[in-house]
Order: C-alpha cells, then sequence, then structure tokens
C-alpha cells in the first residue's frame, strides 16, 4: 500500500531537477499512505515526473523502492495496491523466459542487480507487474492480475504513460489536464503544489455531494479533475491529450454474462464453491511480510472473513473492534463473541462521544474532497486501533452489494411491486394531492385522529413519509424508486447556486445491464457507484490516514463474478439477504450466534447535532456566512437546520452534507 503523485509536462522545456522538486512535493503530501521510503523519477526529455510513497508490505528491502524500472528498462511505475497472485504470476513468467536479459536503455547496472541464481532482483509484486506488461502487454496484465491497485506506468519507449485501477475501485487515482500540464496522482492533495492546479469548485459535483453524500465518478469536486473509474486504464502522452478509459473488466458485463449463463449445480454446491473461492482470496490476502490482522464488527461479512483467516492461520488472528454506550450503534459485544468462538487475539475499544467528536475536525484533511457519509468517524477510529499492532488488516466491507444484503433491496422491490401497476397518471395525482398540503398540516391531521388509527399508521412524523410516498408515487420505473431511496437532497440543484446536477450511471439506462430481478439491477448500480465511490473511499482514506493497510476478501473478482451467476432468490430468502454467505459462516461459527437484526456502522449524529456539535454546526450554517460564500442557496438550508434543532424533523443526513463540504472549504480555502 503506497500513494503516488506525478505529472506531464506537454511543453517539455521543464529541467529535470525541477521536474523532481515538484514531484517531490507532491509526493510529500501522501506521507501517511508511505512513511517508510520514498522516491522521484523523471525522463526530462519527455517532461514526465513521478513521486512515490512507500508502506512496506512486501519485500521491506530495497529491492521494492520505488519508483521502480522494468528488468528490460522501458517501463517505470509508481504503483500503490497489491496484487495478490503475483507469485503464481512469477512462475508463469519464469516458464515462459519471460524477464528480457539486457535493458533496452542505458539504464545503471545496480538497478537490475538481481538476486543469486534467479532473474528477480527481490520478492515485490511490484516487480512482477512490471515483468508482467514487459511479456504481456499492459491490457493482457492487467486482465491476469489479482489484487487491488492503482498505478502509474511510463513507457520510455512510446513515450505514453498508463494510468489504471483494479476492477472494483479499491484504491484511488485521480487525473486531469491543467495549463498543458497532466496531473495524476492517489489523492487530491497531491495536486496542490503544482503550480499548475486550478482549485476551482465544480458546483454541479458539489450538487451530487448533496443527493448521495458522496461525489461519484468520473467527477470530483474540482473543475478539470477526474476518477479514473474502476476496471479501467487509459493512455496519455503530451502529444495526445484525447485518451479515454479502456475497460479490462466490466461489472456490466460480469452481472450479465452472470445472469445469462447461470451455476449449474445445488444449493448445496454453490455454498461449497464459495466456501473454496472465499478460502483462496482470504488466503491471498493474508500474504504479508509484516504483522496482519482483521477488522470484525460481529456482523456476517467481518465475521465470514475473520471465520476463514483463522481456519487458515496456525496462530490467532489479530481481530478489532470498537464499540458506543450509545443504544442501537454498539456491536462490540457481538464481535467479542464471535471472536471468543474462533479463538482470535481480539481487542476492543469503547468509544466516547468526545472521542468521536475529536475525529469531526480532522475529516477534511482525511477526505480531501468533500464526503458525508458519517460512518467515517467510526471507521478512522476502528483503523487507528488496529494500526497499534498491525500494518495490513482485512475488512468485511462489500458483502451487501455482492450478495444482497442491504434491507433496501427487498424493500424498494416490496414498493414497486405494490404501486407499478397503477396507472401513472393516477398515481401522479395522488402524488400532487400528497405535496401540495404542507407535512406539518398532515402531522397535525394525524395527531387529530391518531387514536383511533392502528399502532402500524401511527407514526412520529407522517407528513415526511407521505412526501417521501408522493415521490415514490412519480417513478416511472423500478430504478427511480431506487434513486429516490439512496437520494438525501431531493432537488439539490435548487440548493447548490449555479449548478447544474450532472448524470450519473444512476440515472442512464443505456449504462444498465438487462437484468431480470429489480434487486440484481440495484445491487449492480450500488457495485458501480455505491461501493466504490463511497464505501470503498471511506475505508481507504480512514485507514492510510494512520498509515494501515486495508484489503477486501469479499471482492476478490472471482468471488463477485461467481456471485452473479447465483439466481436472486438464493441470495435473498424471505427478505433476508447474502443466504450463501451465511451458509459458509454457520460450517465456523453457530447460527445462533449471528441471527439478529442488521445494525448498520454509525454514530448518532442526529443527536450530536442537537447537542454537543451544535455551535461547531451553526458557525458553518450561519445564513450570513452562507449567502456571503455564495454555494448555497441559505434559505432552504437554513429551514432543515432550524426544524432539526426543534426536534420537528430528522434532517441530519442533509446537513451533514453540507457540513461537510462547508469544513472541507474552510481547511482547503
Amino acid at each position: 500500500m503506497c500513494g503516488f503523485a506525478g505529472f506531464l509536462d506537454r511543453s517539455e522545456n521543464t529541467s529535470a531537477e525541477d521536474l523532481a522538486v515538484i514531484a517531490g512535493r507532491m509526493a510529500a503530501t501522501l506521507v501517511h499512505r508511505g512513511p517508510d521510503d520514498g522516491g522521484v523519477w523523471t525522463d526530462a526529455f519527455s517532461g514526465l515526473a513521478l513521486g512515490h510513497r512507500r508502506l512496506s508490505i512486501l519485500d521491506l528491502s530495497v529491492a521494492g523502492h520505488q519508483p521502480m524500472l522494468s528488468r528490460g528498462g522501458r517501463y517505470v511505475v509508481a504503483f500503490n495496491g497489491e496484487i495478490y497472485n503475483h507469485l503464481d504470476l512469477r512462475r508463469e513468467l519464469d516458464r515462459g523466459g519471460a524477464v528480457p536479459d539486457h535493458p533496452l536503455f542505458d539504464t545503471p547496472a545496480e538497478a537490475f542487480a538481481t538476486q543469486a541464481g534467479t532473474g528477480w532482483r527481490g520478492h515485490s509484486d511490484t516487480e512482477t507487474l512490471l515483468a508482467a506488461v514487459e511479456t504481456w502487454g499492459v491490457g493482457e496484465a492487467l486482465k491476469r492480475c489479482v489484487g487491488m491497485f492503482a498505478f502509474a506506468l511510463w513507457d520510455r519507449h512510446d513515450r505514453v504513460l498508463y494510468l489504471a485501477r483494479d476492477r472494483l475501485g479499491e484504491k484511488p487515482l485521480y487525473y486531469g489536464w491543467q495549463d498543458g500540464m497532466l496531473l495524476f496522482g492517489s489523492e487530491l492533495k497531491a495536486f496542490k503544489p503544482h503550480p499548475a492546479f486550478k482549485a476551482e469548485i465544480d458546483r454541479s459535483a458539489l450538487s451530487l455531494l448533496l443527493r448521495y453524500g458522496y461525489i461519484p465518478a468520473p467527477y470530483t469536486i474540482y473543475q478539470g479533475i477526474r476518477k479514473l473509474p474502476p476496471g479501467t486504464f487509459i493512455a496519455l502522452s503530451a502529444r495526445r491529450q484525447d485518451g479515454v478509459p479502456v475497460s479490462y473488466w466490466s461489472a456490466h458485463d460480469v452481472a450479465l454474462r452472470g445472469q445469462m449463463q447461470p451455476f449449474a449445480g445445488t444449493e448445496a454446491e454453490a455454498v461449497e464453491t464459495l466456501d473454496g473461492l472465499l478460502r483462496q482470496a482470504v488466503a491471498g490476502q493474508m500474504l504479508a511480510d509484516v504483522p496482519l490482522g482483521a477488522f470484525l464488527s460481529g456482523g456476517f461479512d467481518s465475521s465470514t472473513v475473520v471465520a476463514l483467516m483463522q481456519a487458515q492461520s496456525s496462530r490467532p488472528v489479530r481481530t478489532f473492534s470498537i464499540g458506543f454506550h450509545e443504544t442501537g450503534y454498539n456491536e462490540a459485544e457481538h464481535a467479542k463473541a464471535v471472536a471468543a468462538h474462533l479463538g482470535t487475539d481480539h481487542t476492543e475499544l469503547y468509544v466516547t462521544p468526545e472521542q468521536a467528536m475529536a475525529v469531526i475536525p480532522n475529516l477534511p484533511t482525511l477526505y480531501d474532497e468533500p464526503f458525508a457519509d458519517s460512518s467515517q468517524i467510526p471507521t478512522f477510529l476502528v483503523s487507528q486501533l488496529a494500526r497499534g499492532q498491525v500494518t495490513v488488516s482485512l475488512s468485511g466491507d462489500g458483502g451487501d452489494e455482492v450478495f444482497c444484503g442491504y434491507t433496501r433491496y427487498p424493500s424498494a422491490a416490496s414498493v414497486w411491486r405494490r404501486i407499478g401497476y397503477v396507472p401513472p397518471p393516477l398515481r401522479g395525482a395522488v402524488a400532487a394531492l400528497a405535496t401540495v398540503v404542507p407535512p406539518h398540516f398532515w402531522d397535525a391531521l394525524f395527531r387529530g385522529v391518531g387514536f383511533a388509527l392502528p399502532g402500524g399508521l401511527r407514526a412520529a412524523t407522517p407528513g415526511d413519509k407521505l412526501r417521501k410516498l408522493a415521490l415514490l408515487l412519480r417513478a416511472r420505473q423500478p430504478e427511480e424508486v431506487y434513486r429516490e431511496l439512496v437520494s438525501q437532497w431531493k432537488e439539490p440543484a435548487r440548493v447548490v447556486r449555479g449548478a447544474t446536477e450532472p448524470g450519473t450511471v444512476l440515472d442512464d439506462p443505456a449504462q444498465w445491464p438487462r437484468l431480470r430481478e429489480f434487486e440484481h439491477r440495484m445491487m449492480f448500480l450500488d457495485t458501480v457507484s455505491y461501493l466504490p465511490d463511497d464505501i470503498l473511499v471511506k475505508v481507504d482514506r480512514a485507514a492510510m490516514g494512520v498509515s494501515l493497510e486495508t484489503r477486501v476478501p469479499l471482492l476478490d473478482h472471482r468471488v463477485v463474478e461467481f456471485a452473479w451467476s447465483l439466481p436472486a432468490s438464493m441470495k435473498l430468502r424471505d427478505g433476508v439477504g447474502k443466504w450463501p454467505l451465511r451458509q459458509v459462516l454457520y460450517r465456523y461459527v453457530p447460527k445462533e450466534l449471528m441471527d439478529r437484526p442488521k445494525m448498520g456502522f454509525g454514530v448518532p449524529i442526529d443527536q450530536w447535532l442537537r447537542g454537543p456539535l451544535k455551535d461547531w454546526a451553526g458557525a458553518l450554517l450561519d445564513r450570513k456566512r452562507l449567502k456571503q460564500e455564495g454555494y448555497f442557496n441559505p434559505a432552504l438550508v437554513h429551514e432543515k437546520w432550524t426544524q432539526h434543532l426543534a426536534g420537528r424533523r430528522d434532517w441530519s443526513y442533509y446537513l451533514w452534507d453540507v457540513l461537510m463540504f462547508q469544513a472541507w472549504r474552510e481547511a482547503n480555502p
């Protein structure tokens, strides 16, 4: 796990010394991602500079130093991540005589010093990647790699820069042209030391933040800067700026192929196959030359990962969890019970509200574009806890998207089944009636007749629920129901001044695979949006903020591909998801220890905003300040703030979106 940054100077007039100085400054902003080593490599003739920071995981010697030259001398790479099957690739390369005996370029001999009796300088996966590219080319090498990664690879012969990202988007990569300079890096903060960088806020991207709580790819908070989509690579050069991402693995195609060519075995065979694939993925991700452990929340996903780790380990696996004293937010007791059953070396920390809130001032630095998933706070705390003992931690993220685990999947499908058959004009008329009357009127009406209503209809805020129902009634197709459920601000372009909300995969049917089940279509949309741009961003930045590498076995692409070959009915049973994953876990952990309602990984932001965070939030949401800064419509924001403070509505998600932008902008003027 590392961080890299660099640039390609189209003018090709910058001296080697200046290239190195600037690239060094860019890489220095990423020292948290790589505190163990750093390096810079330049090609002054082409105007290319690479900077790298290293967190040493495999091959702790100088043989793992980056940027790294290929043995043949044609390629140089700055690499972030891990290739879990790199030893298998080495064996395949050795059989084919892949490593050239002589460099193609005049490169210092010490750069190619080898271990006695082998053609390899060390045992890092970075060196394996370079040999794979020299042998098979970039696209084919990527297809053969199993792992999580992002890299910048310079072809010295063709003077082409390749940027690439792993299949599911575990590792980040940003890029963009500014004033004739191609800037790229693992995090946006690395762009700031470059004199060509213009930190101009993209208001349309800001509107996406308000809708989703994150900014979906390819957009970023800055104009002209993009996220490279997962599963793609792009070729760029000083003479050709119009390169487009090329897909080497497509979630769209995987989902479609899986459903068109379904698994033909029995349910028992499916569980057996999944067990084997997960064991393989976990074993590969336990490879490290440094201490390794795992996050353990006590839920199905992390418990499965830990169970398979412990089953393949000769010593107790180190596991970590945090707990909260607030009811409804604590899973630590469940994690402790799972750890005791499996026999792990378990560490837990109960966090006070003061400790949790102390993280908030650091969020604009950890997440260097505004990010509003409040579970970022406990994710940072558990990462910090783990880093005290290990350098690598496995995580259970991805299980919900891969195995149909979110409760919104059966909920949205149920809603559509109830309203989809009603003629659209009738649904529109009912929706209009529900929205023309203010929510507080419905609240008063229901209070007046509440004594006569069944218990299930006595909602605390019936006006809000009717308004949400009205929005769903307007849906023309089921995907619009899903989009409403995952949206926070429903009309964010009205809230952000000067914004036009851009399109994304979530509202573009042309990008959707034709899958029969609505649940599968929602899973696909989460896999290409919420997963890479929220969940994996949250984990990567929180962990790397304390120099901890995280690995996600459930997102091994072989597991994902197999999961897509299973019918929805095998994943979702009686409204409960993850059926095959649950059956695997029951082989290692008793069912009675696991069967309990699903619990999110969050903190009570709604309560904190009315209490200890009230003054902090109030200063950021001050009407005069909002008007002066000019990003938000002060009236719309202030309305929700006052209603939330009064306890009339829970607008915490909406407000957290605005607060995270405000705090981020204050820290990044």
